[in-house]
């Protein structure tokens, strides 16, 4: 579909991605139990322009990988493979201790906006997980059609879980946030899963 290869285990990817308590679900679980939804959406939009450059730069950067070198590309597959089960392994010997925080004044959803957009575009292994991660979907001879339905996939999809995450409330996310056992097992659930797609993607690009 959309000439995305294994678009269903593309989907599940993304959500399995938007599980992982990472800085930026942390910077909106923040702004949520300090000050409440306006503050957390402000945060999930900060969020997604910072991934929304990373993406652009990543695709720009394979697409002229895809026209100059097919074999580069297709190294680049396999690579992207066991970048998600380094990942994954990562997670499973991670340890999840739980978060306490100082209780912060009212501040404006911009003010998290900003924050999580910073937490976002200065983190490099996003950038690094993006150029992993895409090549495993994409064919060597993928249109800028099929990059842009990439890109609106993953906006999407993250719009909606990290809207929903918000939504769940200040009380909520303040425990989500500070309760490492839910933490701990999100976390180990990812680390399976993604060393699993990076087996099955790595057999399926062969």
């Amino acid at each position: 579909m959309f000439d995305i290869q294994n678009y269903y285990s593309f989907i599940a990817a993304i959500l399995v991605f938007q599980l992982i308590p990472g800085a930026g679900t942390i910077a909106i679980l923040n702004a949520t139990a300090r000050n409440g939804i306006q503050a957390g959406l402000g945060a999930v939009f900060g969020t997604l322009l910072g991934d929304f450059a990373f993406m652009i730069a990543a695709l720009a950067g394979l697409a002229a990988i895809m026209q100059q070198n097919p074999f580069l590309f297709e190294i680049l597959q396999y690579f992207g493979a066991g970048y998600l089960c380094w990942l994954g392994i990562g997670l499973l010997r991670s340890k999840i201790e739980p978060e306490t925080g100082k209780v912060e004044p009212k501040k404006s959803a911009l003010i998290y906006f900003k924050q999580a957009f910073f937490v976002s575009i200065t983190n490099p292994k996003v950038m690094l997980f993006f150029v992993a991660f895409f090549p495993l979907f994409l064919r060597p001879d993928a249109s800028s059609v099929t990059l842009g339905a990439m890109i609106l996939h993953v906006s999407l999809i993250s719009l909606v879980y990290q809207t929903l995450l918000v939504l769940l409330g200040n009380t909520l996310a303040h425990k989500l946030k500070t309760f490492p056992l839910a933490r701990k097992i999100a976390t180990r659930l990812a680390g399976i899963a993604l060393i699993a797609f990076g087996i099955k993607l790595a057999s399926n690009n062969r």
